[in-house]
């Protein structure tokens, strides 16, 4: 018996966001911050799946896709994107990047490195990635 679940990105990346909104209202900012990091990652990946034609191998992403949203992921979102338009695109440029200063590793950091200011703009690169797919979603798009 496998432990491997299916992704289903759509759906985590509306659980992450949810839940990083609570936290945010709560003052805790630094697990609110992570979660808004995983709720872009899984956006990003639900687009690559569903509309730019990421094939998943084993109930999992290509090897070259299992990245983070910093670290990685990004690129690879963009090359799937490539030639496709602006239909895809983004809010950002690689030098504007939200998520540059976010990392996987900081769910082991002390709460006082985060702060408001670091916060609002993960929540808000998160918050661009769910309007494109629901953008993407309004159109038939996602299943």
């Amino acid at each position: 018996m496998s432990n491997v679940v299916p992704p289903n990105f759509r759906d985590a990346m509306d659980r992450h966001w949810q839940d990083a909104e609570l936290l945010y209202k709560k003052d805790r900012l630094a697990n609110a911050e992570h979660l808004y990091g995983l709720s872009a990652e899984c956006g990003l990946k639900a687009v690559m799946q569903c509309c730019l034609d990421m094939e998943m191998e084993n109930n999992m992403p290509p090897k070259d896709d299992r990245k983070h949203i910093n670290d990685g992921l990004w690129d690879r979102y963009e090359s799937y994107r490539e030639g496709r338009g602006a239909r895809f695109s983004l809010p950002w440029q690689n030098d504007s990047f939200p998520f540059e200063d976010w990392n996987i590793s900081h769910r082991y950091a002390n709460r006082a490195h985060f702060g408001e200011d670091r916060l609002k703009k993960h929540r808000s690169g998160a918050k661009a990635v769910r309007e494109l797919v629901d953008d993407l979603e309004k159109e038939g798009l996602f299943p």
